[in-house]
């Protein structure tokens, strides 16, 4: 029995028009409403409803609109597009709209069979948009079916809200401890991994023996991993040993899922070298194995190797389609919002005579431990080693801080051997600048070791409770200080520290000093991922609800938990480094999280405060900070510091500062006795790492998807959708004429650059109940500003002027709502008819907005899809409708911008839209014609992007459904004609 309608087909059920989809059976079809969404989607059974072939209504002539009705339906038309026809099937239905440069990987992952992927852009370039733009499309053309991402614990609940946010994927998370209370719910025999069908998991978990085995079993099809770098290791034992075990489990854990050659695999990192090739050639092994042998010298095998990495910085993408990438014109350019600069300074502080008078003390005793416990044995030196660091860490890091240390138990203390102690110590004393390592190194370090130390430190650490507060801790009356200044040049500043006791005691102490309107929150370990995230939410709540007073400031102190992977730019601008951290990688990571992509300052400032009698700072900034900030300077990109390279470093300081106490240590460090040759050999080693890192920039640039093929998918893409422009213009019309109260001047004390607000309370209640549910009740029922930004890296609250953000879609629905129902109470932007006198023709021109719709067969591994997708076009003609000469589309597309020059009778406008109208059937044909030429470019671009797949487009086809829909038809009459025409075109 065949199908009484075909996909794509109009039907009336219901009381209103519905499209009907490819799942449909004869006896029950599957439909969606005409211009509606797919949550809306319905069954209906012909057998026990009325089901009628319909046809779209041609508009009505008495429903007349002014010159831009035009522009205002067909842009809320293609905003409610959720199911495009070109071939990026997921673009119509995400959240986010992407930067042309972050369509890169996507077209790559599309010229592969299976997707293997290392993607190592920059950090703050958009990894995670670019990976959830692949799997998007991957799960919407069916050539994946389910999705795991690992990553670490404190960034799966990120990962989960940028998955449901942006790309409509909502994934379960899977971690240490949920995985008890999932495994509740599952029947006998079943694993988590057919049971959810997206899931986040984080490292933890799979330290497990049963989880990982589970895991490998039941691994979804499509498996995305982030921080890459993390689950490899490499060939040398420049590694602790902790690190290089948990590096090596995961990293079997991948070999063991990449050893499926149909799994489709996504590895993210922003340091895939590292200055360690062995551990990069691991990494690539993982993407395919051929890959882990390539000779990179030879250019044949480097462009092999293109094809699956791709890594770019800032500098590479901070413009993007000009000329200079090979284009013709600027016509597509895409500058993207970088910070510009880094404002940094170094400021440094003086301790008070009793602060330095314990620090005296505190070093004094660290030396006689130190010397005691070399005549105890190998185990016992190391031990104390430790303590000593953790000790004086704490010591310039706060009173609070150094207390803390002094009466708690050294975890090196409980070591059995040497080697146990350096394990048990180093995490927590040095500053790895491995980011799956910050977890919990936030907690203040023990000193204490035995028995007979625990009088003479609890002495100390009574002396250091005494020092608490600006009258003895220079340190923070600096600090007070330099926030003031921030705050006093508009600046919302995060400070970042190395303990936990030491953000709290500045939490504390800083309540109340910066001012009434300065909101201040602490978040630390102490507090679990997603209860940092919330802290961070409310303290920005707190501040915008005063955000009409600039005088508003917040005010936020962290430790590390927040240095990695917490996107931070929304909410700060500045940063402060109050502890100096012991390799500038981590001084990286902190200020990477403010200086990224959505940060609305052009420039970031960064403060680093530093002793500089205490004898330890200014040695590490001198030797570490200074190099880095030299490399960077000179080769234009920051390259990590290995661990093993800044601990050396760091040991030397130490060292001599036990010999030499404070007083001593003024000289370089680098004309030191004994250490002179030890940092020209690290110097050596650094600057050799940062010319390799800068040789892979040239080496491994991605040129396997030029430009030029960028920019003509990019053009499909908003020829389709629409771009940036025409959503801002019509948000700002179509709010001004639904009677909002819109603002274009800049607000919050920073440059618009295009933002705008709008107060919608005097709007019609149907909008006003569509903006409550995307911005916040609210928001909308206090009238008060919504904040409408250029940007699509937008805060809660605040409105993207994309077409996927919910509140742009809120508007266009209700606008093309309102256009098809000339019933609809209260002002109706747009209208499907207009008549419009303008000097922009010379003869009379008739523009058609068409809707027109595509039966889409999808070839993918798995199986043919079935899709209807939807195009909105506009055409155009001049004369009459029976002997009508066609405009090309760039021609139609100018009449939207055509301003009327005089009034229109009314009369005479209603005899020129009778006549267009009436003249519809002669156009019939063109329109079918147009529709089958639409056919056939979207079917060239579904085979282009694929172009390296043969097996995924045999069997493409792209079929337009007749009749084509006409949503408007408008008039352009010209005031004064220069042509002669016959009375009949007149």
């Amino acid at each position: 029995m065949s199908l009484t309608y075909t996909a794509g087909s109009l039907v009336a059920a219901r009381g209103r028009e519905w499209v009907v989809l490819p799942e449909s059976a004869p006896d029950m079809l599957v439909l969606r409403p005409l211009g509606g969404s797919e949550d809306e989607i319905a069954a209906v059974f012909p057998a026990f409803e009325d089901v009628r072939h319909a046809e779209f209504a041609a508009p009505s002539p008495a429903d007349l609109g002014d010159q831009r009705a035009a522009g205002l339906l067909r842009t809320a038309l293609r905003i409610g597009f959720r199911s495009g026809a070109g071939p990026f099937r997921s673009l119509a239905s995400i959240a986010v709209e992407p930067r042309a440069y972050q369509l890169v990987p996507l077209l790559m992952a599309l010229r592969q069979r299976t997707v293997r992927l290392l993607i190592s852009d920059d950090v703050g370039i958009g990894k995670t948009v670019e990976a959830g733009l692949i799997a998007k499309e991957l799960l919407a053309q069916g050539e994946a079916t389910k999705l795991a991402v690992l990553c670490s614990p404190a960034l799966a609940e990120q990962w989960q809200g940028e998955l449901r946010e942006k790309f409509g994927i909502d994934a379960e998370l899977v971690l240490a401890s949920t995985v008890s209370r999932l495994e509740r719910g599952l029947e006998l025999g079943q694993s988590l991994f057919d049971k959810h069908q997206f899931t986040i998991i984080s490292t933890d978990f799979i330290k497990s023996t049963r989880h990982r085995e589970d895991f490998v079993r039941h691994c979804p099809d499509l498996v995305i991993v982030d921080e890459a770098h993390s689950c490899v290791a490499a060939d040398d034992a420049t590694q602790s040993a902790a690190s290089s075990s948990t590096n090596q489990l995961r990293y079997e854990l991948l070999r063991r899922i990449s050893a499926d050659a149909d799994r489709h695999l996504l590895l993210l990192t922003a340091t895939p070298h590292s200055g360690k090739e062995s551990a990069f050639r691991n990494l690539l092994g993982l993407v395919r194995p051929e890959l882990a042998t390539l000779n990179l010298e030879v250019p044949a095998e480097r462009a092999k190797l293109a094809e699956y990495f791709v890594a770019r910085k800032r500098a590479d993408v901070r413009t993007y389609l000009t000329k200079e990438d090979g284009l013709t014109d600027d016509s597509l350019a895409e500058r993207t919002a970088f910070p510009s600069d880094r404002w940094t300074k170094d400021e440094p502080y003086k301790l008070t005579p009793a602060y330095r008078a314990l620090l005296d003390d505190a070093i004094a005793y660290a030396r006689d431990r130190v010397q005691a416990a070399g005549e105890q044995g190998k185990r016992e030196a190391r031990v104390a080693w430790w303590s000593v660091i953790a000790l004086l860490r704490s010591m310039v890091s706060s009173p609070a801080a150094a207390a803390q240390t002094l009466k708690t138990r050294s975890e090196s203390a409980a070591a059995r051997t040497a080697q146990e102690a350096d394990v048990l110590g180093a995490p927590v004393a040095a500053d790895s600048a491995d980011n799956d390592r910050l977890e919990g190194m936030d907690v203040a370090p023990g000193a204490a070791e035995s028995e007979e130390a625990g009088a003479r430190l609890l002495e100390l650490s009574q002396r250091a409770a005494q020092l608490v507060g600006p009258a003895e801790d220079a340190k923070l009356k600096a600090l007070t200080r330099h926030l003031k200044g921030l705050i006093a040049d508009g600046y919302h500043p995060i400070v970042f520290c190395r303990y936990i006791p030491t953000a709290e005691y500045l939490a504390e102490q800083l309540d109340g000093k910066l001012g009434k309107k300065t909101k201040i929150a602490a978040v630390t370990g102490t507090l679990s991922p997603q209860q940092r995230l919330e802290r961070i939410e409310q303290l920005a709540a707190e501040s915008a609800e005063e955000a009409g007073d600039p005088a508003v400031r917040r005010v936020l102190i962290a430790t590390d938990c927040l240095s990695e992977g917490v996107n931070l730019q929304h909410h700060f601008d500045a940063v402060v480094h109050y502890d100096l951290a012991w390799n500038p990688t981590r001084h990286d990571q902190r200020e990477g999280r403010v200086d990224r992509y959505g940060q609305k300052r052009d420039q970031v400032r960064v403060i680093t405060m530093f002793g500089e009698d205490n004898g330890i700072d200014g040695k590490v900034l001198e030797v570490l900070f200074t190099k880095h900030r030299q490399i960077k300077k000179d080769l234009g990109i920051s390259v990590s510091v290995p661990d093993e390279t800044a601990s050396g470093v760091t040991d030397a300081v130490v060292e001599w500062l036990l010999l030499h106490g404070r007083q001593g240590s003024q000289e370089s460090l680098f004309e030191l006795d004994g250490h002179q040759e030890s940092f020209e050999r690290i110097e050596r080693e650094w600057s050799s790492a940062a010319e390799r890192e800068k040789t892979s920039q040239s080496k491994y640039a991605q040129r396997t998807i030029h430009p030029e093929e960028v920019a003509r998918e990019v053009a499909a893409v908003r020829a389709a959708l629409g771009g940036a422009d025409e959503v801002r213009g019509f948000t700002l019309e179509a709010l001004r004429d639904l009677d909002a109260l819109v603002r274009t001047a800049s607000f919050g004390g920073r440059d618009s650059s295009g933002d705008f607000t709008a107060q919608v309370g005097g709007t019609p209640a149907g909008l006003r109940d569509a903006l409550a549910a995307t911005i916040g009740g609210r928001l909308v029922e206090e009238d008060r500003e919504i904040p409408f930004r250029t940007t699509p890296a937008i805060a809660r609250g605040e409105a993207a002027l994309v077409r996927t953000d919910p509140a742009i879609g809120a508007i266009a629905s209700y606008v093309l709502d309102s256009a098809l129902d000339a019933n609809t109470l209260g002002p109706r932007p747009a209208r499907r008819c207009g008549v419009v006198t303008t000097d922009a023709v010379t003869i009379r021109t008739t523009l058609l907005l068409v809707r027109y719709r595509f039966h889409l067969t999808l070839p993918s591994r798995t199986g043919e899809r079935q899709v209807v997708a939807e195009d909105a076009r506009l055409l155009a003609y001049e004369g009459m409708p029976s002997r009508a000469r066609w405009l090309d589309d760039d021609s139609a597309a100018a009449l939207l911008a055509a301003r009327a020059s005089a009034n229109t009778h009314e009369q005479l406008a209603r005899n020129q839209i009778t006549r267009a109208l009436d003249g519809l059937p002669d156009l019939s044909a063109h329109l079918t014609e147009y529709g089958k030429t639409l056919a056939a470019e979207l079917d060239a671009s579904h085979r282009r992007v694929r172009k390296a797949n043969e097996e995924i487009v045999r069997g493409l086809k792209v079929v337009p459904q007749e009749p084509a829909d006409v949503l408007g038809v408008y008039v352009y009459v010209p005031q004064q004609p220069v042509s002669t025409v016959t009375g009949a075109e007149a």
